[in-house]
């Protein structure tokens, strides 16, 4: 594999494809079957990228075949890094590629919002599986994009285009919502492993050199992205993966607490702190009584 190739504008990824210059600069979709294959090249995109591909049935979810046949939406936000793919025997892409510079949502509400959307950070074994009634909501909102795209432009376009836009996140979001539902076992099965691997770090005599674990460790132990992940917790639980971790950790401490003479000090180090004080801060914060107050409930 090469050196990733930055990608900065639109126009040069279409030029890299041998297409020719997209009707608006800011803004194209390329149909799959135009894509040419590009196994052993990799890029990086300076622009958000959502596709819809189809034909793909040897896609896997995790271990297990998605759910649904049909079509699967990948996001990709700017500075990802996007590999080419060889293509199967009697492969016939089918689906679109909407691609979107960020400056295109400079003055508009966008800018800000859609770094809110969590799901341009999910790896690609975490795309959105779409059923046909889904796949048909998304296709119809951007041929209005495509509409408007390949007409004049003028004062109102792009305000039109970014009200498609939203309009493509907002049921994007609403149906990875109903993945996660859709995932239930999957998905309380990661939960499960989560908690397994939270008990076994915090039973593990090595927190004083290893530390409190990290969101990026945890997610990696998975085999999930970190955004993933924690959307996937925020659905089932309601806490988020940091809120997790602090939950094995306080439950930890307690046990410390009430079956060990160790010193509040003690615990902290061994508990992965630097500093008590941070302890403390974090015991009163979860539980709001001190660490001495609870150990003095047991006496």
């Amino acid at each position: 594999m090469n050196a990733p190739i930055r990608i900065s504008s639109i126009s040069q990824a279409c030029k890299m494809q041998g297409l020719g210059p997209p009707p608006h600069p800011m803004i194209s979709i390329i149909e799959c079957s135009q894509l040419k294959e590009s196994p052993g090249i990799s890029v990086i995109l300076d622009f958000y990228m959502i596709s819809i591909k189809r034909n793909c049935n040897n896609l896997m979810y995790g271990q297990q075949k998605y759910d649904f046949d049909e079509g699967f939406m990948a996001f990709m936000g700017p500075n990802q890094i996007l590999s080419g793919q060889k293509h199967e025997p009697g492969y016939e892409p089918q689906g679109w590629m909407l691609s979107v510079h960020p400056d295109f949502f400079w003055g508009t509400p966008l800018a800000r919002k859609i770094k809110q959307y969590e799901f341009f950070n999910y790896s690609a074994n975490e795309a959105l599986f779409l059923s046909d009634k889904e796949e048909k909501v998304m296709n119809d909102i951007v041929a209005n994009i495509r509409h408007e795209c390949n007409g004049n432009i003028d004062g109102f376009t792009q305000n039109i285009i970014i009200s498609h836009l939203e309009t493509l996140l907002n049921y994007s979001e609403r149906f990875y919502q109903r993945q996660f539902i859709t995932r239930k076992i999957t998905n309380h099965q990661i939960l499960d492993r989560l908690n397994e691997l939270l008990i076994k770090y915090f039973d593990s005599d090595d927190l004083v050199n290893k530390g409190l674990p990290t969101v990026e460790f945890i997610s990696e132990s998975l085999h999930v992205s970190p955004g993933y992940l924690r959307s996937l917790l925020k659905n089932l639980t309601g806490l988020s993966t940091q809120q997790h971790i602090h939950e094995k950790l306080i439950d930890k401490a307690k046990e410390k607490l009430s079956t060990t003479s160790l010193s509040v000090s003690e615990i902290a180090y061994g508990l992965g702190f630097e500093h008590p004080q941070s302890f403390n801060k974090l015991f009163k914060t979860k539980t709001k009584v001190s660490p001495l107050e609870f150990r003095a409930s047991f006496n």
